[in-house]
């Protein structure tokens, strides 16, 4: 694979990038429980790992990487719960090697983000204006999203790959109101020696979802008499969002580590982006692994660079970063992920904890 292919194949992602913000520019994003991230080893290097991500994780952050699955058969799961435990986060996915001589492997994943428990309070008041509170009752606010990746070696020695998925979106607030979207993403990576460099782009055709609600005569005279508007059928759409990502690694007799630094970038533009604009923000990520005999790592990450207003002096601002730490341990064909983070905040103490499991599966051999 020659740098000019290389540098064509990522203008093409680009250029696809550009054109679809360009048409949507109006649009806002939605979906966010897709920005998230998954697997604890991910987290605890702040997601910047589009370029060394390996496994079926990489179905993810980008199905380029997904030629690096070394065993025949993968399973992935996630587990956090956020905020006080209001919120759960799950993930779970599977990928197969297709072909290993062309180095194709195919992935599925499920990413489920609820709140569960919700006061419906729209039937406390009763006609004649007294309260009961028999008439609570609970729903639940879910998130799913149904990925489909694929990913393959775009040259015999495999240091250039590319891959894409196919995500179904599914998200629901109790029986009230649901919606269905659809969506692709597309990415390219190149490995040689000791660096790799990719492109990731979300969302590359632009990913829509479309909602539609079911409020009886009785809940819509709830929402008028309360001041509230009346949600009516619609379509959202998530605009596209590039992710460029530079790895270095190496490895001793005995020790290995591994640098990545990732740039999003996407239309959002905010005031309190490090590197922002009206129209356009890039928000930088740093990722370390440390590894010992390729069996422990500790790892750790910088992300979510803002500027922000100082109370001492609203005049000022200063810059603010979230830092997260991991932990590491393979056993055999078992990988134990944690992440300390925090989950919505840009300051303040970490508290989200995250676990994730990654199980290989390896060809009986046959008795001699």
């Amino acid at each position: 694979m020659s740098i000019s292919r290389l540098l064509k194949s990522m203008l093409s992602i680009a250029l696809l990038f550009i054109i679809s913000v360009t048409t949507h520019a109006q649009v806002k994003f939605v979906n966010e429980f897709l920005n998230i991230g998954v697997g604890a080893r991910s987290h605890g290097m702040f997601g910047a790992v589009t370029a060394s991500e390996n496994a079926a994780t990489s179905a993810y952050w980008n199905p380029a990487g997904l030629i690096g699955l070394e065993a025949p058969f993968q399973l992935n799961a996630m587990h956090a719960n956020w905020f006080g435990g209001l919120s759960n986060y799950d993930y779970a996915s599977i990928a197969k090697n297709l072909n290993s001589e062309r180095k194709a492997v195919g992935a599925i994943s499920i990413i489920r983000m609820s709140v569960d428990a919700i006061p419906n309070t729209l039937q406390l008041i009763g006609p004649d204006g007294s309260f009961n509170y028999d008439r609570i009752t609970e729903f639940s606010a879910s998130d799913y999203a149904f990925l489909f990746s694929y990913g393959r070696a775009l040259n015999e020695s495999g240091s250039f790959s590319g891959g894409a998925n196919v995500k179904i979106i599914h998200r629901s607030i109790g029986d009230f109101g649901k919606a269905w979207g659809f969506g692709a993403d597309l990415g390219v990576k190149w490995k040689k020696s000791n660096y790799a460099v990719s492109l990731m782009a979300r969302d590359i055709t632009t990913t829509f979802n479309t909602w539609s609600f079911n409020l009886s005569d009785e809940d819509k005279a709830v929402f008028q008499k309360t001041g509230n508007e009346i949600p009516v059928s619609s379509t959202e759409i998530n605009l596209p969002r590039l992710v460029a990502g530079f790895a270095y690694f190496n490895t001793t007799k005995n020790f290995s580590y591994l640098f990545e630094s990732d740039l999003n970038i996407s239309t959002n533009g905010t005031k309190s982006g490090i590197i922002s604009s009206k129209n356009l923000a890039i928000d930088p990520s740093f990722g370390l692994e440390l590894g010992y005999i390729n069996k422990v790592f500790l790892r750790a990450g910088l992300g979510n660079i803002q500027r922000v207003i100082n109370p001492e002096n609203t005049e000022n601002t200063k810059t603010e970063f979230q830092p997260n730490i991991g932990l590491g341990l393979v056993l055999g064909r078992l990988r134990i992920d944690y992440a300390l983070a925090n989950v919505g905040s840009v300051s303040g103490v970490l508290s989200s904890h995250i676990f994730s499991v990654s199980l290989d599966f390896v060809k009986r051999k046959n008795p001699s």
